[in-house]
């Protein structure tokens, strides 16, 4: 039988734990990190005065695990760490995150399918599948956007534990390839402003004809991205491997594989999923997933105190077990907005 909606969030995504504590040296350079975004009357740098200070989603944003992400990006250098911070705050601002790069925005670069979520690797990090020749069709600035904007909806479906995401570009269909423009913008977007966002890329069935495309990218990728990438992945009856080695090594008690078949789709990746892109249905099943399971976190982030450096563990735990009743968050969101009156 075909589906044609994502499937659910892993409630307890395997190796998912709680984050340990930090060493003392590390710990007091994240706490210089967050006293330096937590400090009363805290506003934006080189910001608009009447909107210098942080927002909801950006307090939201600026969690425990965000500051680690940017400290170890920057080698755990505190000052780097915080100007990189405001760096990306104030690009969220200007490239619309929270307001232009709406679903109803995008979704004219979605309807043939460039791009769309479905699944999860096995360590619980949401599967983003990408059409390199669909995604080359019609390029413009909005190819882009949408591109972030479902880098923000992988985001929204990670569970406890999860903050990388897997890609898997299928070059099977090569009948074409997206501009050297269009990759060089967003690998710049995705090194600068997700640090550590990226777990896996699997490019499958890449023709020799594009080793020259990805020896021009290649060196404007970090030694980050480059060690996440795995070209003509192993795909079999049970599953998807990095290696031919590790197909062969494989077994049930292993944790060899990165996918299972039931977490793949059929086409091209031989799983058991028999998912076919149906636009108008995927389409709004994907928003109302993400909406929902963002109010659910919005609404768990006020329940337990709604501060900058909140951990998304707890965060994602709270909506897991449905601790927080999620129509008090949206409201208490709109209201400290000014979207909706007292």
């Amino acid at each position: 039988m075909s589906i044609h909606i994502p499937l659910p969030v892993p409630t307890h995504p395997n190796e998912a734990t709680a984050p340990s504590a930090l060493p003392e040296k590390k710990q007091t350079l994240y706490d210089r990190v967050l006293e330096h975004f937590s400090v009363a009357g805290y506003t934006l740098p080189d910001a608009n005065q009447e909107k210098a200070a942080l927002t909801v989603d950006e307090k939201f944003w600026l969690s425990y695990e965000c500051l680690l992400r940017y400290l170890r990006a920057t080698n755990w250098d505190a000052d780097a760490a915080i100007k990189r911070l405001e760096d990306t705050l104030k690009w969220r601002r200007e490239f619309g995150i929270y307001d232009k790069i709406t679903p109803e925005y995008v979704e004219p670069e979605a309807t043939i399918g460039k791009g769309f979520i479905f699944g999860y690797d096995t360590h619980g990090r949401p599967a983003a599948y990408v059409s390199p020749s669909k995604m080359g069709v019609a390029e413009s600035p909005r190819t882009i956007q949408f591109i972030i904007w479902m880098l923000e909806r992988s985001v929204d479906l990670m569970g406890p534990g999860v903050e990388t995401i897997g890609i898997l570009a299928d070059y099977a269909d090569n009948s074409g390839n997206p501009s050297f423009g269009l990759c060089r913008t967003a690998l710049d977007i995705i090194q600068t402003h997700y640090p550590e966002r990226l777990g896996l890329a699997l490019i499958a069935h890449l023709p020799w004809l594009l080793n020259a495309f990805f020896k021009l990218i290649m060196p404007f990728m970090d030694s980050f991205t480059r060690e996440k990438l795995v070209f003509n992945p192993v795909v079999n009856e049970n599953g998807v491997f990095r290696t031919a080695a590790d197909a062969e090594a494989w077994s049930a008690d292993s944790t060899s594989r990165v996918f299972a078949p039931e977490q793949l789709i059929q086409e091209g990746w031989n799983g058991s999923q028999q998912f076919t892109y149906s636009h108008a249905v995927y389409w709004e099943a994907l928003v109302k997933l993400c909406d929902k399971r963002r109010s659910g976190m919005i609404a768990a982030w006020h329940h337990i105190g709604g501060k900058v450096g909140t951990k998304e563990w707890d965060v994602k735990v709270a909506v897991r077990d449905e601790t927080v009743d999620t129509q008090v968050g949206v409201d208490k969101v709109l209201m400290e907005n000014g979207q909706l009156q007292s």
